[in-house]
């Protein structure tokens, strides 16, 4: 057994969780700056460009989410599953099958956005300049969302692995790249042209294709746990990162459906309302790569211990990691209620942005614990193959803030206010249903069967 394997199953918990835990919040402290920044140089271009980029922002943080916290956690927890179990032939299968679906989501993802996008964007709200600028900004980015796909999916398969220390330096090393790619392409400095929003895309879909291309050299080397190499596609295989994968995009479908159906609700305020809101729900948002931190290092460690037969201890994990997200989250949401200026100013100036953004953080801020809470606990579902009532949990809020915030919008008289309210009220309800229904035994009944023996039948079947 790798080292590596042993110490996510004897090591002590806390210390464990947080040395696999930090790497990933660093990482993801970079990527928090780097949106800050886009959206600070974007807000130079005015309030249609900084509208248009806030109504792409659910779309894109649905195929961040769904490839890196969705797809890539079902890769991530068969990955560690499998090296739990001893299963070494299988865990290096498993990195060419979740390339192939990667490619295909991201090729899913290419050919909506580019047909669609006019029509979602109008959908939303965006009119005239504001949705100008969302469709320059999002073709570059889902023109090039395979680099999305694969960055994040071989980097899933790495943190599987236990090793969180590469894509840590992969993301911090291009971060310093970025905040000098990224407003030299949207100005035009130097030799380079004036790309506006365009430039903005241009630069983020480079970064993730240099890191993607860096992860694949890592796994063709031979000094990564798992390697890639030439095999036979085999279904169970599929089925193995899909049990998991699979349930996790329609969680993911369902988190980002409840920020577009809000977002909508906004857009008959009018673009004032609509680019506040963006830039404070966009916090909420970061949330989600903040609590990925902890989440992915979960899934990597509770389903260690599952494929290994460890279940209490899987669950303390899933718990210790679960109460961090919790602290960091609600700290961040408190701090965001006391000093909104201190975030919405980062991006605008104008007094009736801020003013839409500062009610929704004041509003909306103290529920973020609640949603760390639930968002880490579904992180650890995936690790544990149990994944039904954080998707219940998700539904839930879906309903409560979409119809809720539909009905309150149709009673009349209702304010910005008043929806932001529902929005509160839909995460804590989501953080308390996952959290409930874990504690009552949601992963005892009808633990999911290893397919070890199917895979591990077929193992002369794979390649060197």
């Amino acid at each position: 057994m790798e080292a590596t394997t042993r110490r996510l199953l004897e090591g002590p918990i806390a210390p464990t969780l947080l040395a696999l835990a930090v790497p990933n919040v660093l990482m993801l402290v970079a990527q928090v700056a780097i949106n800050v920044l886009e959206g600070y140089f974007v807000g130079w271009l005015g309030t249609d460009a900084l509208a248009g980029v806030s109504v792409t922002f659910p779309l894109i943080m649905l195929m961040q989410t769904m490839s890196a916290g969705g797809m890539g956690g079902g890769v991530a927890s068969a990955v560690a599953r499998a090296l739990g179990g001893g299963r070494r032939a299988e865990a290096d299968a498993l990195v060419a099958h979740a390339i192939v679906i990667a490619l295909a989501l991201a090729g899913v993802f290419t050919a909506a956005l580019l047909l669609g996008g006019r029509a979602l964007y109008t959908a939303m709200g965006a009119t005239g300049g504001a949705l100008d600028a969302a469709l320059a900004y999002s073709n570059v980015i889902f023109g090039g969302a395979a680099a999305f796909w694969l960055f994040n999916t071989l980097a899933a398969v790495i943190r599987g692995t236990g090793n969180m220390r590469l894509p840590a330096t992969v993301v911090l090393g291009g971060a310093i790249v970025l905040t000098a790619v990224s407003p030299a392409l949207i100005f035009g400095w130097g030799p380079l042209p004036h790309l506006g929003v365009r430039g903005a895309a241009l630069a983020v879909v480079m970064y993730y294709a240099a890191g993607a291309a860096i992860f694949l050299a890592y796994l063709l080397s031979g000094r990564s746990v798992v390697r890639l190499s030439r095999v036979r596609l085999q279904r169970a295989l599929f089925a193995n990162i899909l049990r998991v994968g699979g349930p996790s995009l329609v969680n993911n479908v369902q988190t980002n459906l409840t920020v577009v159906l809000l977002t909508a609700l906004v857009g008959p305020f009018g673009s004032v309302a609509l680019a506040g809101y963006g830039m404070g729900v966009r916090l909420e948002y970061l949330q989600i790569p903040i609590v990925f931190g902890f989440g992915s290092a979960l899934v990597t460690m509770v389903g260690t211990n599952v494929g290994a037969g460890r279940h209490e201890r899987a669950k303390r994990v899933a718990w210790t990691g679960a109460l961090m997200a919790a602290v960091v989250t609600e700290t961040i949401g408190l701090a965001a209620a006391l000093f909104p200026g201190a975030w919405l100013g980062l991006f605008s100036h104008d007094a009736d942005v801020l003013a839409a953004g500062a009610a929704y953080l004041r509003i909306v801020g103290p529920a973020y614990g609640f949603f760390g809470l639930g968002l880490a606990l579904y992180f650890a579902s995936q690790g544990a193959g149990r994944l039904t009532w954080p998707i219940v949990g998700s539904a839930t809020r879906l309903v409560v803030a979409g119809a809720g915030g539909w009905l309150v919008m149709r009673a009349g008289g209702a304010g910005l206010t008043t929806l932001f309210g529902v929005m509160a009220a839909a995460l804590v309800i989501f953080g308390g249903v996952v959290a409930g229904a874990i504690v009552l035994g949601a992963w005892e009944a009808g633990r999911p069967r290893t397919t070890a023996g199917k895979t591990l039948r077929g193992a002369k079947a794979l390649g060197s």
